[in-house]
């Protein structure tokens, strides 16, 4: 049985927009990681339909963050521990906010959900242990903590090709406690095969947000123009 989305493009673009808009560094990192998951869902070998799920899921991934207060958001030092709690409960909104939109597709709701989720049970927003943790959600926690390790923060200016062999090797040192061994073996074949190199030189933080159709077009290209990609 196939399983769509309720909530359409046209609403899922303007929900980006409006990300975008209140937080410009959160606008970039959505970009990537929407990359970084097609990416590694066409090496995956999922279905065409599963893959477009999976990256309105991917784009929308913050939207809970439109509930967090921007002087949080923009805040140019690291946050206080009661500023941590406040952000943490992004994930919770975001799901609190899908579901109100009448959204039930698990794919976006659990990604929206879990992608917080630690694989020894220390993450948020409910604790989840081991495969307890929704695929989806295990898969993604990879892509957006690899993301969160080569974009510069208030906390970290360092981006580039060490920047990137850096967070791969501590994505493998925290397989089986921060995340899931299988998706991080993925993602780091990826790196180290040179098939992300096209978003790591592309779409940094000092390349411009693309438009979303654009940057949907752009995805596409790239990445169905892979070797060993052109099945239908």
């Amino acid at each position: 049985m196939m399983l769509t989305m309720r909530i359409d493009q046209e609403t899922a673009i303007a929900l980006v927009q409006v990300i975008e808009h209140k937080d410009r560094a959160t606008a970039a990192h959505t970009w990537r990681v929407v990359l970084y998951t097609r990416a590694l869902a066409e090496a995956v070998g999922i279905s065409r339909e599963e893959e477009e799920r999976l990256t309105f899921a991917a784009a929308l991934h913050d939207v809970g963050k439109l509930d967090i207060p921007g002087e949080i958001l923009g805040k140019p030092g690291p946050l206080t521990d009661a500023e941590f709690a406040v952000m943490k409960t992004h994930a919770a909104l975001g799901h609190q906010a899908l579901l109100s939109m009448g959204e039930d597709d698990p794919m976006l709701l659990n990604l929206v959900r879990h992608h917080h989720e630690r694989f020894d049970g220390l993450g948020y927003p409910d604790g989840l242990v081991g495969e307890a943790i929704p695929v989806v959600a295990r898969w993604f926690a990879v892509i957006d903590s690899f993301d969160a390790m080569t974009s510069v923060r208030p906390y970290r200016s360092q981006v580039g090709d060490e920047a990137a062999r850096r967070a791969v090797v501590e994505l493998q040192a925290g397989m089986g406690t921060r995340y899931s061994p299988e998706p991080v073996e993925a993602f780091a074949d990826l790196y180290h095969t040179g098939q992300l190199d096209w978003i790591l030189h592309y779409f940094n933080d000092e390349v411009p947000i693309p438009g979303w159709e654009a940057g949907k077009v752009e995805t596409a290209r790239k990445v169905r123009g892979r070797p060993g990609s052109e099945k239908a």
